[in-house]
């Protein structure tokens, strides 16, 4: 098993952007300090908690301040970008990190996002658009060929090359044929972890779910793959949670529920989700009461909270409730108290993931 780390990230309205970088990327340097072997920035344009619009950027400067943690975007949401540029930033930031890249992509999830680009996310054509954008992206890195590339959702010309100035498209990835490309799903049987089993990419498992969901994720990476032909590998699939570890049980959940994993649920999360019709997903049973969702019942149902002996019997029993799996994400939160929350992630990474089994 090994551990990473998947950050939206999450700062409370009124917060300082020059500051909340700085506390991220020093996040991702204690991270690299302690071992962890990835992670993930999202990718928001319209949501305050969730302030960083350019993953690219801020792994840019991240890759200067880091020596063995790989870094990806968490996700490159297709929908936002013109696949001709957006081709360009993920070959560039590729060669800069010379190996230490993992490409996510994805069609959004933020109705602020949607409504920005022009999408109808009941429509559907924002998959689609995801689809073929990827598609054109790995297309014109192997292969560009000069001409016209004009869909419906976009339009731009690669020109013929000029041989005589050295103009012409140049820019393919660093690694080859591409960097590793992983896809993040929510719902049940998600549609974007199919394509993952179609496509042999990483399958990640975001956060807010409980274990009756996440059985589903498997079954759809399954049912891409026979598509295809593929034999998916569970190592490869990543499941975020949220983890709290402290010297006691008993402390660890005093802590969470008197400080920030409260409230960014309590202030965001379940303010958002209702609004966006999700609020089932964080269900264990499917009839339970919307007002029986809360901050309480997630820290004792969802989330991964406690001493080291009680997470790794959490997270042993999460591994076996849905047949395994290869890499744990924790979720990123600010780090208040700071030393409480460097501590915590020391613990899961030194102490509790060698504890915990690895698939076969």
């Amino acid at each position: 098993m090994q551990v990473g780390f998947f950050t939206m990230p999450l700062h409370p309205p009124g917060s300082n952007i020059t500051q909340t970088l700085e506390d991220d990327l020093h996040q991702l340097e204690v991270l690299d300090s302690l071992g962890y072997s990835e992670a993930w920035i999202g990718e928001h344009f319209t949501t305050v908690w969730e302030n960083i619009p350019a993953p690219d950027m801020f792994i840019a400067g991240a890759l200067a301040r880091t020596r063995n943690i790989k870094l990806g975007t968490g996700v490159t949401c297709m929908p936002n970008h013109n696949p001709f540029m957006i081709a360009h930033r993920i070959a560039q930031l590729d060669h800069m990190a010379k190996g230490r890249f993992q490409w996510g992509v994805g069609s959004g999830g933020f109705p602020g996002d949607f409504e920005v680009f022009g999408f109808d996310p009941s429509a559907g054509d924002h998959r689609r658009m995801t689809r073929e954008a990827i598609d054109t992206v790995l297309r014109i890195w192997e292969d560009p060929q000069p001409g016209s590339y004009d869909t419906e959702f976009w339009k731009f010309t690669i020109p013929e090359p000029d041989d005589e100035f050295g103009l012409r498209f140049h820019l393919a990835p660093y690694q080859k044929p591409h960097p590793p490309i992983g896809v993040a799903g929510v719902s049940p049987n998600s549609d974007t972890l199919i394509l993952a089993g179609e496509r042999g990419w990483i399958p990640m498992s975001i956060n807010l779910v409980p274990s009756r969901i996440l059985s589903t994720h498997w079954d759809a990476v399954q049912k891409g793959a026979e598509v295809s032909g593929r034999t998916p590998n569970r190592a490869e699939w990543r499941i975020a949670r949220e983890i709290y570890v402290a010297e006691t049980s008993e402390q660890a959940r005093e802590d969470a529920l008197s400080g920030v994993l409260r409230r960014d649920f309590e202030q965001y999360f379940l303010r958002l989700m209702p609004k966006m019709g999700m609020l089932s997903l964080f269900k264990t049973d499917p009839d339970m009461p919307d007002s029986h969702v809360d901050v309480e019942y997630l820290v004792d149902n969802v989330f991964v909270v406690g001493s080291v002996d009680e997470v790794t019997q959490k997270l042993s029993q999460l591994y076996d409730d849905v047949g395994g799996f290869g890499v744990l994400l924790a979720m990123g939160h600010e780090w208040q108290p700071y030393d409480k929350w460097v501590r915590s992630m020391e613990l899961l990474a030194r102490e509790v993931v060698p504890r915990l089994p690895t698939p076969s």
